[in-house]
Protein backbone atom coordinates (compact mmCIF):
# COMPACT_ATOMS: atom_id res chain seq x y z
CA UNK A 1 0.00 0.00 0.00
CA UNK A 2 0.66 3.87 -0.46
CA UNK A 3 0.29 4.97 3.09
CA UNK A 4 0.44 8.51 4.44
CA UNK A 5 1.42 8.91 8.21
CA UNK A 6 1.01 12.19 9.96
CA UNK A 7 3.78 13.09 12.42
CA UNK A 8 6.11 10.11 11.04
CA UNK A 9 9.16 11.99 12.57
CA UNK A 10 7.77 12.02 16.03
CA UNK A 11 8.35 8.63 18.72
CA UNK A 12 5.73 6.49 17.44
CA UNK A 13 4.82 7.44 13.77
CA UNK A 14 8.98 7.20 13.14
CA UNK A 15 8.46 3.51 14.64
CA UNK A 16 5.20 2.73 12.45
CA UNK A 17 7.41 3.77 9.59
CA UNK A 18 10.14 2.25 9.73
CA UNK A 19 7.96 -1.08 10.59
CA UNK A 20 6.04 0.08 7.51
CA UNK A 21 9.13 0.26 4.48
CA UNK A 22 10.13 -2.61 5.96
CA UNK A 23 6.76 -4.48 5.36
CA UNK A 24 6.87 -3.24 1.29
CA UNK A 25 4.70 -0.18 1.76
CA UNK A 26 5.41 3.74 0.22
CA UNK A 27 5.43 6.18 3.27
CA UNK A 28 4.15 9.93 2.76
CA UNK A 29 5.22 11.46 6.06
CA UNK A 30 3.43 14.62 6.79
CA UNK A 31 5.40 16.18 10.24
CA UNK A 32 4.72 19.97 11.11
CA UNK A 33 8.47 19.40 12.83
CA UNK A 34 7.27 20.93 15.78
CA UNK A 35 9.90 20.40 19.34
CA UNK A 36 9.65 16.48 20.05
CA UNK A 37 9.84 15.59 16.08
CA UNK A 38 13.63 14.51 15.42
CA UNK A 39 14.36 13.72 11.48
CA UNK A 40 17.12 11.34 12.45
CA UNK A 41 14.22 8.44 14.12
CA UNK A 42 14.07 8.10 10.26
CA UNK A 43 18.00 7.96 9.13
CA UNK A 44 17.36 4.29 8.15
CA UNK A 45 15.00 5.13 5.55
CA UNK A 46 15.16 8.33 4.72
CA UNK A 47 17.15 7.94 1.40
CA UNK A 48 14.99 5.04 0.32
CA UNK A 49 12.41 5.47 -3.31
CA UNK A 50 9.34 4.59 -1.20
CA UNK A 51 10.12 7.22 1.57
CA UNK A 52 8.74 10.62 0.96
CA UNK A 53 8.59 13.83 3.79
CA UNK A 54 6.98 16.88 3.24
CA UNK A 55 7.02 19.98 6.01
CA UNK A 56 3.17 20.56 6.38
CA UNK A 57 1.34 21.49 9.66
CA UNK A 58 -2.16 20.57 9.86
CA UNK A 59 -3.37 23.31 11.35
CA UNK A 60 -3.09 25.02 7.73
CA UNK A 61 -5.96 23.31 6.28
CA UNK A 62 -5.54 24.15 2.12
CA UNK A 63 -1.39 22.65 3.22
CA UNK A 64 -2.85 19.76 4.31
CA UNK A 65 -5.35 19.01 1.89
CA UNK A 66 -2.60 19.85 -1.14
CA UNK A 67 -0.69 17.30 0.55
CA UNK A 68 -2.97 14.20 0.71
CA UNK A 69 -3.79 15.09 -3.25
CA UNK A 70 -0.01 14.93 -3.93
CA UNK A 71 0.35 11.73 -1.70
CA UNK A 72 -2.12 9.74 -3.13
CA UNK A 73 -2.84 7.59 -0.42
CA UNK A 74 -4.36 3.93 -0.05
CA UNK A 75 -4.47 4.68 3.72
CA UNK A 76 -3.92 7.81 6.25
CA UNK A 77 -2.41 7.01 9.79
CA UNK A 78 -3.00 9.89 11.60
CA UNK A 79 -0.53 10.29 14.90
CA UNK A 80 0.40 13.90 14.56
CA UNK A 81 -0.56 15.25 17.89
CA UNK A 82 0.65 17.63 20.40
CA UNK A 83 0.74 14.19 23.44
CA UNK A 84 2.76 15.59 26.66
CA UNK A 85 0.09 16.19 29.64
CA UNK A 86 2.35 18.32 31.44
CA UNK A 87 2.52 20.69 28.72
CA UNK A 88 -1.65 20.86 27.91
CA UNK A 89 -1.36 21.88 31.33
CA UNK A 90 0.59 24.79 30.97
CA UNK A 91 -0.56 25.91 27.55
CA UNK A 92 -3.93 24.25 26.76
CA UNK A 93 -4.67 26.29 23.57
CA UNK A 94 -1.57 24.73 21.72
CA UNK A 95 -3.36 21.30 22.01
CA UNK A 96 -6.92 22.11 21.09
CA UNK A 97 -5.57 23.98 17.56
CA UNK A 98 -3.40 20.91 16.63
CA UNK A 99 -5.36 17.82 18.05
CA UNK A 100 -8.99 18.92 17.40
CA UNK A 101 -8.60 21.36 14.09
CA UNK A 102 -5.94 19.81 12.88
CA UNK A 103 -7.93 16.72 12.72
CA UNK A 104 -10.78 17.92 11.40
CA UNK A 105 -8.51 19.71 8.34
CA UNK A 106 -7.03 16.33 7.88
CA UNK A 107 -10.65 14.79 7.86
CA UNK A 108 -12.47 17.00 5.13
CA UNK A 109 -9.06 16.60 3.39
CA UNK A 110 -9.31 12.58 3.57
CA UNK A 111 -12.89 13.29 2.80
CA UNK A 112 -12.71 15.18 -0.41
CA UNK A 113 -9.45 12.93 -1.94
CA UNK A 114 -11.55 9.88 -1.26
CA UNK A 115 -14.54 11.19 -3.00
CA UNK A 116 -12.49 12.02 -5.93
CA UNK A 117 -11.20 8.47 -6.26
CA UNK A 118 -12.85 5.64 -8.65
CA UNK A 119 -15.18 3.29 -7.52
CA UNK A 120 -12.75 0.74 -6.28
CA UNK A 121 -9.96 2.35 -4.96
CA UNK A 122 -12.47 4.76 -2.54
CA UNK A 123 -13.61 1.38 -1.26
CA UNK A 124 -10.87 0.33 -0.56
CA UNK A 125 -9.30 3.62 1.38
CA UNK A 126 -8.88 3.63 5.01
CA UNK A 127 -8.53 6.44 7.62
CA UNK A 128 -6.88 5.09 10.66
CA UNK A 129 -7.11 7.49 13.98
CA UNK A 130 -4.35 6.57 16.53
CA UNK A 131 -5.27 7.65 20.20
CA UNK A 132 -4.87 6.89 23.94
CA UNK A 133 -6.14 5.50 26.63
CA UNK A 134 -6.30 9.00 28.33
CA UNK A 135 -9.54 9.45 26.89
CA UNK A 136 -11.17 7.02 29.20
CA UNK A 137 -10.32 8.85 32.52
CA UNK A 138 -9.00 7.07 35.17
CA UNK A 139 -9.42 3.86 36.82
CA UNK A 140 -9.53 2.77 40.41
CA UNK A 141 -7.39 -0.11 42.02
CA UNK A 142 -9.48 -3.04 39.57
CA UNK A 143 -10.64 -2.90 36.58
CA UNK A 144 -9.54 -2.04 32.81
CA UNK A 145 -10.38 -0.06 29.87
CA UNK A 146 -12.62 -1.21 26.77
CA UNK A 147 -13.63 -0.05 23.90
CA UNK A 148 -16.95 0.86 25.46
CA UNK A 149 -15.80 2.42 28.15
CA UNK A 150 -17.25 6.26 29.10
CA UNK A 151 -14.90 9.00 27.93
CA UNK A 152 -14.29 11.11 30.66
CA UNK A 153 -10.99 12.87 30.10
CA UNK A 154 -9.21 14.56 32.69
CA UNK A 155 -6.32 16.99 31.32
CA UNK A 156 -6.34 19.42 28.47
CA UNK A 157 -4.46 16.63 26.31
CA UNK A 158 -7.27 13.94 26.96
CA UNK A 159 -10.10 16.19 26.00
CA UNK A 160 -8.25 17.33 23.46
CA UNK A 161 -7.60 13.83 22.01
CA UNK A 162 -11.43 13.06 23.08
CA UNK A 163 -12.56 15.37 20.94
CA UNK A 164 -10.42 14.06 17.98
CA UNK A 165 -11.93 10.70 18.48
CA UNK A 166 -15.42 12.05 17.91
CA UNK A 167 -14.84 13.98 14.81
CA UNK A 168 -13.17 11.14 13.83
CA UNK A 169 -16.73 8.99 14.38
CA UNK A 170 -18.55 11.80 12.89
CA UNK A 171 -17.16 11.70 10.02
CA UNK A 172 -17.24 8.57 9.99
CA UNK A 173 -21.38 8.34 10.49
CA UNK A 174 -22.11 11.48 8.15
CA UNK A 175 -19.79 11.42 5.57
CA UNK A 176 -19.45 7.22 5.18
CA UNK A 177 -15.56 8.32 5.64
CA UNK A 178 -13.92 4.52 5.98
CA UNK A 179 -12.76 5.33 10.30
CA UNK A 180 -10.67 2.98 12.18
CA UNK A 181 -10.19 4.29 15.81
CA UNK A 182 -7.12 2.60 17.95
CA UNK A 183 -6.51 3.95 22.08
CA UNK A 184 -3.31 2.69 23.32
CA UNK A 185 -1.65 2.78 26.81
CA UNK A 186 1.55 4.28 27.11
CA UNK A 187 4.73 3.96 24.96
CA UNK A 188 8.08 3.20 25.61
CA UNK A 189 11.12 2.51 23.73
CA UNK A 190 13.81 4.02 21.75
CA UNK A 191 13.41 7.23 20.22
CA UNK A 192 10.99 9.04 22.74
CA UNK A 193 11.23 12.65 23.83
CA UNK A 194 13.16 12.75 27.05
CA UNK A 195 10.26 14.79 28.58
CA UNK A 196 8.38 11.42 28.93
CA UNK A 197 8.81 9.27 32.16
CA UNK A 198 11.02 6.54 31.25
CA UNK A 199 13.59 8.47 28.78
CA UNK A 200 13.57 11.37 31.62
CA UNK A 201 14.91 8.80 34.57
CA UNK A 202 17.18 7.49 32.43
CA UNK A 203 18.71 10.47 31.27
CA UNK A 204 18.54 12.45 34.92
CA UNK A 205 20.03 9.65 36.42
CA UNK A 206 23.10 9.56 33.31
CA UNK A 207 23.63 13.36 34.11
CA UNK A 208 23.49 12.95 38.05
CA UNK A 209 20.66 15.22 38.45
CA UNK A 210 17.05 14.52 40.77
CA UNK A 211 14.92 12.19 39.32
CA UNK A 212 11.47 13.64 39.95
CA UNK A 213 8.72 11.13 40.59
CA UNK A 214 5.33 12.59 41.24
CA UNK A 215 3.44 12.57 44.11
CA UNK A 216 4.00 9.37 45.94
CA UNK A 217 4.99 7.14 42.64
CA UNK A 218 1.85 5.26 43.04
CA UNK A 219 0.08 5.86 39.82
CA UNK A 220 0.05 3.07 37.88
CA UNK A 221 0.52 2.57 34.00
CA UNK A 222 0.27 0.07 31.55
CA UNK A 223 3.74 -0.01 29.25
CA UNK A 224 3.34 -0.78 25.98
CA UNK A 225 6.69 -1.25 24.11
CA UNK A 226 6.71 1.08 20.64
CA UNK A 227 7.34 -1.39 17.98
CA UNK A 228 4.82 -3.87 19.31
CA UNK A 229 2.55 -0.74 18.73
CA UNK A 230 3.18 -0.51 15.46
CA UNK A 231 2.80 -3.91 14.73
CA UNK A 232 -0.74 -3.31 16.01
CA UNK A 233 -1.55 -0.35 13.74
CA UNK A 234 -0.48 -2.08 10.67
CA UNK A 235 -2.85 -4.91 11.71
CA UNK A 236 -5.83 -2.57 12.11
CA UNK A 237 -5.13 -1.02 9.28
CA UNK A 238 -5.05 -4.37 7.17
CA UNK A 239 -7.76 -6.36 8.78
CA UNK A 240 -9.63 -4.51 11.58
CA UNK A 241 -13.29 -3.51 11.33
CA UNK A 242 -14.12 -0.39 9.23
CA UNK A 243 -16.01 2.07 11.97
CA UNK A 244 -14.68 0.27 15.25
CA UNK A 245 -12.35 1.15 17.88
CA UNK A 246 -9.60 -1.12 18.81
CA UNK A 247 -7.96 -0.83 22.45
CA UNK A 248 -3.63 -1.23 22.52
CA UNK A 249 -1.97 -2.42 25.44
CA UNK A 250 0.60 -3.91 26.40
CA UNK A 251 -0.91 -6.23 29.58
CA UNK A 252 2.37 -4.70 31.97
CA UNK A 253 1.27 -2.10 35.07
CA UNK A 254 3.30 -1.06 36.74
CA UNK A 255 3.68 1.72 39.32
CA UNK A 256 5.19 4.41 38.40
CA UNK A 257 7.99 4.28 41.58
CA UNK A 258 8.29 0.48 40.64
CA UNK A 259 9.50 1.43 37.29
CA UNK A 260 11.51 4.12 38.67
CA UNK A 261 13.64 1.73 40.77
CA UNK A 262 13.95 -0.80 37.98
CA UNK A 263 15.47 1.52 35.67
CA UNK A 264 17.64 2.98 38.20
CA UNK A 265 18.29 -1.44 38.92
CA UNK A 266 19.12 -1.84 35.30
CA UNK A 267 21.56 1.34 35.28
CA UNK A 268 23.19 0.09 38.50
CA UNK A 269 24.62 -2.86 36.50
CA UNK A 270 24.70 -1.36 32.86
CA UNK A 271 26.44 1.60 33.75
CA UNK A 272 27.91 1.64 37.65
CA UNK A 273 28.25 5.06 38.93
CA UNK A 274 29.77 5.95 42.44
CA UNK A 275 26.45 4.98 44.31
CA UNK A 276 23.13 3.30 43.43
CA UNK A 277 21.33 5.74 40.76
CA UNK A 278 18.11 5.28 43.11
CA UNK A 279 19.60 7.84 45.81
CA UNK A 280 18.68 10.51 43.16
CA UNK A 281 15.29 9.60 43.19
CA UNK A 282 13.21 12.83 44.63
CA UNK A 283 9.52 12.76 45.81
CA UNK A 284 7.85 16.18 43.94
CA UNK A 285 4.52 17.63 44.16
CA UNK A 286 1.82 15.76 42.11
CA UNK A 287 0.61 17.71 38.61
CA UNK A 288 -2.82 18.77 38.67
CA UNK A 289 -5.65 16.01 37.78
CA UNK A 290 -2.80 13.11 37.92
CA UNK A 291 -5.13 9.77 36.42
CA UNK A 292 -4.36 7.00 39.45
CA UNK A 293 -4.19 3.95 36.83
CA UNK A 294 -4.61 3.33 33.44
CA UNK A 295 -5.02 -0.29 32.35
CA UNK A 296 -6.29 -2.21 29.19
CA UNK A 297 -8.36 -4.77 28.17
CA UNK A 298 -6.40 -5.99 24.46
CA UNK A 299 -8.83 -8.90 24.26
CA UNK A 300 -11.39 -7.30 21.44
CA UNK A 301 -7.50 -7.00 18.97
CA UNK A 302 -6.66 -10.21 19.79
CA UNK A 303 -10.03 -12.14 18.94
CA UNK A 304 -10.37 -10.48 16.06
CA UNK A 305 -7.02 -9.52 14.69
CA UNK A 306 -4.71 -11.98 16.64
CA UNK A 307 -2.85 -9.17 17.90
CA UNK A 308 -0.95 -8.83 21.32
CA UNK A 309 2.10 -7.76 22.66
CA UNK A 310 5.34 -9.71 22.01
CA UNK A 311 7.49 -7.78 24.43
CA UNK A 312 7.80 -7.92 28.05
CA UNK A 313 8.29 -5.37 30.39
CA UNK A 314 11.76 -5.79 31.68
CA UNK A 315 12.81 -7.09 27.63
CA UNK A 316 11.74 -3.57 26.69
CA UNK A 317 12.58 -1.38 29.06
CA UNK A 318 16.50 -3.18 29.30
CA UNK A 319 16.73 -2.67 25.23
CA UNK A 320 15.08 1.10 25.83
CA UNK A 321 18.20 2.01 28.40
CA UNK A 322 20.80 0.57 26.29
CA UNK A 323 19.66 2.44 23.34
CA UNK A 324 20.01 5.73 24.74
CA UNK A 325 23.63 4.73 26.51
CA UNK A 326 24.26 3.69 23.20
CA UNK A 327 23.16 6.84 21.30
CA UNK A 328 23.48 10.02 23.30
CA UNK A 329 24.72 11.49 19.69
CA UNK A 330 20.36 11.68 19.70
CA UNK A 331 20.09 12.93 23.07
CA UNK A 332 22.77 15.30 23.87
CA UNK A 333 21.39 18.29 22.01
CA UNK A 334 18.17 18.12 23.31
CA UNK A 335 19.24 18.60 26.61
CA UNK A 336 21.83 21.05 25.41
CA UNK A 337 19.15 23.11 24.14
CA UNK A 338 17.75 22.91 27.71
CA UNK A 339 14.39 20.75 26.18
CA UNK A 340 12.55 17.81 27.57
CA UNK A 341 13.52 18.21 31.17
CA UNK A 342 12.04 21.28 32.55
CA UNK A 343 9.54 20.63 35.01
CA UNK A 344 6.44 21.84 33.43
CA UNK A 345 2.38 21.10 34.67
CA UNK A 346 2.50 23.01 37.38
CA UNK A 347 -0.44 25.59 36.64
CA UNK A 348 -3.34 25.45 38.45
CA UNK A 349 -6.42 27.65 38.27
CA UNK A 350 -7.05 30.38 40.77
CA UNK A 351 -9.45 29.20 43.35
CA UNK A 352 -12.86 31.24 43.17
CA UNK A 353 -12.78 34.51 45.05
Amino acid sequence: MKLLVTGGCGFIGSALIRLAVARGHAVFNLDALTYAANPANLSSVADLPSYTFAKVDLRDAAATADAVRQARPDAILHLAAETHVDRSIDGPMAFIETNVSGTANLLQAARDYRDSLPHQKRDDFRFLHVSTDEVYGALGAEGLFTETSAYQPNSPYAASKASSDMLVRAWGKTYGLPVLITNCSNNYGPCQFPEKLIPMVILSALRGATIPVYGGGENVRDWLFVEDHAEALLAVLEAGRVGEVYNIGGNAECRNIDLVTRLCSMLDTARPATRPYAEQISFVTDRPGHDFRYAIDAGKIKVELGWRPSTALDDGLARTVQWYLDNEAWWRPILDGRCGQERLGTRRASPPA
